[in-house]
């Protein structure tokens, strides 16, 4: 069965989540959103492509910082209301220059910083 684009389901904005998570390890690496048309350029090239909503324009991951992000794999959930994409990422996923987007944890009411930059 071939995969349709249109059977994603879109926000209000015409956005999807997807949320990368490192091939190698399983760590989540960061959630950004994508849009039809960048769901449709990252099947098509293999490289990850997020649609910017500050700048409303597609970023593809790494095109400036040269911290790429290589599709492994591209899922969609049961509801078809989010992605999850594997990936292979070069470099640092969070613009903070840390391996991931998710580095503070809330331990016992507090804030934890659990990885610095690299």
């Amino acid at each position: 069965m071939a995969f349709d684009v249109a059977s994603l389901r879109f926000d209000a904005n015409g956005l999807i989540p997807a949320i990368a998570q490192d091939a190698a390890t399983g760590e989540v690496l960061m959630m950004a959103w994508m849009n039809a048309e960048a769901v449709e350029r990252t099947l098509a090239t293999g490289r990850v492509t997020y649609w910017s909503r500050s700048r409303a324009a597609f970023w593809v991951k790494g095109e400036t910082s040269g911290h790429m992000q290589e599709l492994i794999d591209f899922r969609v959930d049961c509801d078809r209301d989010a992605l999850l994409l594997t990936v292979r990422q070069t470099g640092p996923a969070c613009h903070t220059g840390r391996q991931s987007c998710f580095f503070t944890a809330v331990q016992d009411g507090a804030e934890v910083e659990l990885m610095a930059p690299l």
